[in-house]
């Protein structure tokens, strides 16, 4: 199963696919798509959305995982990251791409085996299951990698198909 896992950002968008049986992982492809914070909030999403759809034409995942709105402090910067995922999903559904949706702890707890894990800990246990290819200089990637993998474990039950 190829499985494209999305970290939404409004400046950072991390991506990851791999390849798994459930068990066994491998990296495919991993990155980040950037935004320039100077350009109109329009303007960004627009350039998530291309990126996103280059990521799954030259890909070709079966599935995908986006990790779910977090409870943010700052209620603005939560309403953009609801934008982004909305783009996320947006760019699935055009191309029929079954998606599930993880909250932060469920992927930590799938990763690293405790839901309050520090985001080194889900760097390291990333690095342990895909090897050397994990960018880890790229954080949103790594995350975007650990909601792929979190997907990948717990897929018989939590897809949701997208209606053509």
């Amino acid at each position: 199963m190829r499985v494209l896992g999305i970290d939404c950002g409004s400046e950072r968008t991390g991506y990851g696919v791999i390849e798994s049986d459930g068990r066994a992982h491998s990296i495919l492809a991993a990155g980040t798509i950037r935004t320039n914070p100077a350009h109109t909030f329009g303007a960004r999403l627009a350039v998530i959305a291309r990126g996103l759809r280059d990521v799954i034409t030259a890909n070709g995942p079966e599935e995908a995982a986006v990790e779910e709105v977090f409870h943010a402090a700052n209620a603005k910067s939560a309403l953009k990251l609801a934008h982004v995922r909305g783009v996320a999903l947006l760019a699935l559904a055009e191309n029929e791409i079954p998606y599930a949706e993880y909250s932060p702890l469920t992927v930590k707890q799938s990763v690293v085996g405790h839901g309050r894990a520090e985001k080194e800990q889900v760097q390291f246990m990333v690095r342990m299951l895909l090897g050397d290819r994990v960018p880890v200089k790229e954080p949103d990637a790594c995350d975007a990698l650990a909601v792929a993998v979190c997907h990948a474990a717990r897929r018989s039950w939590t897809v949701k198909v997208v209606a053509s």
